[in-house]
């Protein structure tokens, strides 16, 4: 392949899974940011956690992702305390035990996979910790008859869980799930309605870019670790680190080291040779253990990415205690909550708004990330919403009018 040839085929690669992270977030509403990480996460060969409660489309949006990936051999399955080894990484052939002879037949298992799903991951069984542990961390398996190991093609694994490991057995699998994102219930008041009018309305035709296997093998292999990393992205990789350290946040060396490839896979998701700062946004996702950590991670690492990171999170600290003022309220006259609302929270909210908007556009503007001032964004309209039905009686259908 000539080196024109080869740079044309980086970017038709970059260029359709950036596709598919549009289309994945056009579909799913509010995944903007999980779509995005998903591709870069699979792009760094690494395995990534969606954690949620059940009923946020976890399992749907992993296997849209996975299925875009054409000429790949899928392995999905259902974790329970009780799956054995074999059902995982190969069924016993009962016509050669007949013979005398032991093999498993490794077709359609987690053996012969590139892209897998794993759903309740945090429920396997303690029979097959171990295989699992090895498929993830050093992509082999031992077979039963305890011959040579094999060798695994998995690329990347996702895997989806409703809550956090309990035990110690787990939690090895935990740490080895470098990328964790976390999903909950919608919440933008317009992006519920179109959730439900979807249910009874006709599937639109929308656009489905693929990407080919070989391509995606040869970008994680050759072209993502290809990706510069400047001097001044390792120095700031390193204040980030001292920074959660004086906040006892420790993250192990390995995951640090791991995390550049992120980095450089999130460059090359845009189309770019070098790593910049707005790909540090990323690292939110994988130095907390605990999701009360998130947020410290959050603030720390925009700081370094966005200067308007602080005053956006500022707004959403705020934003959060007008929505537990409002709860708080719960039972009061109607009366006593309409002057609450009218003299307080609706201003507070509506001044929000519009700064954040701004502060949006700024970012934007600049080519910066706009994922957590989107986030925030969200959360101000719900609570806004919130309050013009709760406290002031606004027919819901008018509410996004009223926005």
């Amino acid at each position: 392949m000539t080196t024109t040839q080869g740079t044309s085929a980086t970017v038709d690669t970059a260029t359709r899974l950036r596709a598919i992270s549009e289309e994945l977030a056009d579909r799913f509403y509010e995944r903007d940011d999980v779509a995005r990480t998903l591709v870069v996460t699979v792009l760094a060969g690494q395995h990534s956690l969606v954690l949620g409660p059940p009923g946020t489309a976890k399992s749907e949006l992993a296997r849209e992702l996975t299925s875009r990936i054409t000429d790949a051999q899928y392995w999905e399955i259902l974790l329970s305390k009780f799956t054995a080894p074999q059902r995982m990484f190969g069924p016993i052939d009962v016509a050669a035990l007949t013979r005398g002879e032991y093999r498993q037949v490794y077709d359609g298992r987690a053996t012969t996979a590139h892209i897998a799903f794993i759903d309740e991951i945090f429920k396997c069984s303690v029979a097959s910790l171990n295989e699992t542990l090895g498929l993830l961390n050093e992509r082999i398996y031992h077979p039963e008859n305890g011959g040579a190991p094999i060798a695994c093609p998995l690329i990347a694994a996702i895997t989806a869980s409703n809550e956090l490991p309990s035990g110690e057995d787990t939690a090895a699998i935990y740490d080895r799930l470098l990328v964790r994102l976390e999903v909950g219930y919608l919440a933008d008041p317009s992006n519920f309605a179109a959730l439900v009018r979807s249910a009874v309305a006709l599937p639109a035709a929308t656009a489905r870019t693929t990407v080919d296997l070989a391509a995606l093998q040869h970008a994680v292999q050759v072209e993502v670790p290809a990706v510069g990393v400047p001097d001044g992205i390792v120095d700031a990789v390193c204040t980030l680190r001292a920074a959660l350290r004086r906040k006892e946040l420790i993250s192990s060396d390995r995951r640090w080291r791991q995390s550049v490839r992120l980095l450089q896979a999130s460059a090359y998701l845009d189309g770019r040779p070098e790593v910049d700062e707005n790909d540090l946004a990323v690292l939110t996702h994988v130095l907390w253990d605990s999701p009360t950590e998130r947020p410290t991670v959050e603030r720390e690492v925009l700081q370094l990415v966005n200067p308007d990171a602080k005053e956006a999170l500022d707004l959403a600290d705020a934003i959060a205690e007008l929505e537990a003022q409002l709860d708080a309220k719960a039972g009061q006259s109607r009366e006593a909550l309409s002057e609450w609302a009218i003299k307080e929270a609706n201003a507070k909210l509506a001044k929000a708004g519009k700064t954040l908007t701004a502060m949006r556009g700024t970012a934007q503007a600049a080519g910066r990330s706009t994922a957590t001032l989107d986030r925030v964004i969200t959360q101000q309209r719900a609570v806004h919403a919130r309050v013009l039905t709760e406290a002031l009686g606004v027919d819901a259908s008018m509410v996004q009018t009223q926005l």
